[in-house]
């Protein structure tokens, strides 16, 4: 039983296939999966998805990338959106400062905008970080955003920081990069953390793992990510799999 706790099913990639895609994702033991919005049009495209398939639960959000178009009328309906029944978190939002997409300024406003959301709500927040590790950190930190939990999606940053990041009640998800023979960082992440705070995701069609990297990724590769944690831990697969399941289950609230 796998939890596959980040997935853009709504992306052209996967969804012509969609139907093949869930049932390859059965097949394999993978038996929820969080669709992930990243703007308006996405995150409504994943509850639809969510109210269509009883495994799947929606994630409703504005990504960095795109956080110039978090005007009032978009917040006014992801809160709308984040009412309905399988809606479970708010995100992806965060900071992106590698190709920083809007202005750094604009990103900071939405992360504390959507952290303010999910508080009103009492959901958790799925963050993406990508070069802007410490102002993620404070900005968890000064606005308490961990209070409702809290999941840092593909995380690529060190230990210590993950260390950080639990203290202010985050779980810590890995994707397809552990598979990777130089993510050195990611590993030992993903081999030292309390097993408690692990998560596994795929964030499909992104980051497929090895070993068959290269090829579009779907909600039925998150076991190699699993495989790949149990050989650095050095536990059965089928532990990872059902404690990364209760945990995604636990700050999910399902």
């Amino acid at each position: 039983m796998y939890t596959d706790t980040h997935a853009h099913l709504q992306k052209e990639a996967l969804k012509d296939s969609l139907e093949n895609i869930l049932n390859r994702a059965q097949a394999a033991g993978v038996t929820t999966i969080m669709c992930i919005g990243y703007d308006r049009a996405s995150s409504e495209e994943a509850v639809q998805l969510a109210q269509k398939y009883p495994q799947i639960y929606a994630v409703v959000g504005v990504h960095p990338h795109d956080a110039k178009e978090l005007d009032e009328d978009t917040l006014e309906r992801l809160y709308q959106l984040a009412r309905e029944p399988k809606v479970v978190a708010i995100g992806e939002i965060g900071l992106d400062f590698y190709r920083d997409l809007s202005p750094r300024d604009v990103q900071r406003q939405a992360f504390r905008q959507q952290i303010k959301l999910a508080q009103e709500l009492g959901k958790p927040i799925v963050v993406h970080d990508r070069d802007a590790h410490q102002e993620v950190l404070d900005t968890i930190r000064q606005e308490k955003a961990g209070s409702n939990g809290g999941i840092m999606h593909c995380y690529s940053g060190h230990l210590p920081l993950a260390i950080d990041l639990m203290k202010e009640g985050f779980y810590i998800s890995i994707a397809g990069p552990v598979s990777y023979k130089n993510a050195r960082k990611t590993k030992e992440v993903a081999a030292r953390i309390p097993l408690e705070r692990l998560l596994i995701e795929t964030d499909c069609p992104y980051l497929t793992p090895e070993p068959l990297r290269g090829k579009p990724n779907e909600p039925a590769n998150v076991v190699y990510v699993a495989q790949t944690i149990a050989q650095l831990r050095r536990k059965p697969v089928e532990e990872i799999a059902y404690l990364t399941s209760r945990n995604a289950a636990e700050v999910y609230r399902l």
